[in-house]
């Protein structure tokens, strides 16, 4: 007998709310989340697609893990603590026990690190493939998110971690490239497990002007953090961080720049915070490379400049991912 959709969260979906206040085991039509005072509420929604974000290949476990992780991501980026999760569950047939089974396992697997619950979504059958729409939601004090258009000229451009990564794992996968089994297993991971900068990003309250994730891609994403600002931003080639995986793929450095799937914190600050910056970064394990600074509009360029080890303006093909 097919599993039904109430059987479904039962079985599958309430255990992951267990421990949440106003959750109530999904039971209800909606949950009624308090927020404590002197909180606010961050909320941000990421969308997965079968065939545009995800390969059924992938797995559900990993699936799963990547949905939760990207939406952390924007969170990291808005120096949030993470509270709870809407999920919106599309399938294309009826629920397959075994691939429900490891989906919810791999978002459990998840909540336990990142301290986050389940609060409610909804369960539909998706005709034209598997969709699925997470909505995190995350608690930062009144009025101290991070924006991503508050830059001002004379701050300098951060990112953390390394930048293209997940992109050589998606040209791997699709048998565009040969990675070194060591450099492909890496880079694989990059794409479908990133790992969103948590603690990074509460530590930088106070310190960065401007944050935003890179999902788009690196140059895409400074571009929109600059002419939000109502600035230019100029960035380094030279100086932009990249793993030993690719070093050696010997790719074009804009490919790795526009391939997106990063999901590192970029970030505006003044210089004289980046010290500070750089002790928060090693006490997350985390690298941090100043990259760039940001420049007001009149001083040239359409929002982004890349600049050669010369300091030459480089020319620059796509920036980034777009849906349309």
């Amino acid at each position: 007998m097919p599993l039904g959709e109430f059987d479904l969260i039962a079985q599958y979906l309430a255990p992951l709310s267990a421990g949440l206040p106003g959750a109530f085991s999904l039971t209800d039509d909606a949950a009624a989340l308090p927020v404590p005072p002197g909180q606010e509420l961050v909320v941000t929604t990421d969308a997965f697609i079968a065939g545009i974000h995800f390969l059924d290949t992938d797995g559900p476990a990993r699936i799963a893990q990547k949905l939760l992780r990207v939406n952390l991501s924007d969170l990291a980026a808005k120096g949030a603590t993470p509270y709870a999760y809407q999920l919106v569950l599309g399938l294309p047939a009826a629920p397959d026990a075994a691939w429900l089974a490891a989906f919810t396992a791999g978002l459990a697997e998840d909540q336990a690190r990142f301290g986050i619950r389940l609060s409610g979504g909804d369960t539909v059958r998706a005709p034209g493939g598997l969709m699925l729409s997470l909505t995190a939601l995350g608690l930062v004090p009144q009025g101290g998110m991070i924006r991503r258009s508050a830059a001002l000229a004379g701050d300098a451009l951060f990112v953390t971690g390394s930048i293209g990564d997940a992109w050589l794992g998606l040209q791997a996968k699709l048998g565009r490239l040969t990675l070194p089994a060591a450099a492909a297993a890496f880079c694989d991971t990059r794409l479908h497990l990133p790992e969103p900068r948590l603690g990074f990003g509460l530590g930088m309250r106070g310190l960065a002007r401007a944050a935003m994730d890179v999902s788009d891609g690196l140059l895409q994403d400074a571009g929109h953090m600059a002419r939000q600002a109502g600035l230019v931003v100029e960035i380094s080639a030279a100086d932009i961080p990249l793993s030993a995986a690719a070093l050696a793929a010997g790719q074009p450095l804009t490919d790795l720049l526009a391939g997106g799937d990063d999901y590192e914190i970029l970030l505006a600050a003044p210089l004289e915070a980046e010290a500070a910056l750089q002790s928060l970064a090693r006490d997350n394990a985390t690298q941090l490379t100043r990259i760039g600074r940001f420049l007001a509009a009149g001083e040239g360029g359409d929002g982004l400049r890349l600049l050669d080890a010369a300091g030459q303006p480089m020319l620059i093909g796509p920036r980034g991912y777009q849906h349309f």
